[in-house]
């Protein structure tokens, strides 16, 4: 008998505050508002008005902060390259598939 093992992960770690994120991704709270205003990164609000952000989100933090310092691009103009690297990998993903298929 086989059966995968999963690492479970609480709905209340799954979301950081905006503090927690802020530590964990060395960036001030400040810029990381202005990375989610922007889009480029994604949070849920609660009633309260409190910023909680998916742990995940930290590996979008690190791209932007690579596409910042490799190519000294504005944050609007990394979410138009953000969009487009993320279109080009559905693309090649699905032009994978079809080569798999044609085999």
């Amino acid at each position: 008998m086989s059966y995968a093992m999963v690492r479970a992960v609480r709905p209340s770690l799954e979301r950081l505050s905006l503090e927690e994120f802020a530590v964990l991704s060395g960036l001030h709270p400040d810029l990381i508002r202005r990375l989610v205003a922007l889009g480029l990164i994604e949070a849920h609000c609660d009633t309260a008005g409190t910023l909680w952000i998916s742990r995940s989100e930290l590996a979008a933090v690190a791209r932007v902060q690579r596409l910042r310092a490799g190519f000294a691009l504005n944050y609007a103009a990394i979410g138009l390259v953000t969009d487009l690297l993320d279109r080009i990998a559905v693309l090649e993903a699905a032009l994978r598939a079809a080569q798999r298929q044609g085999r």
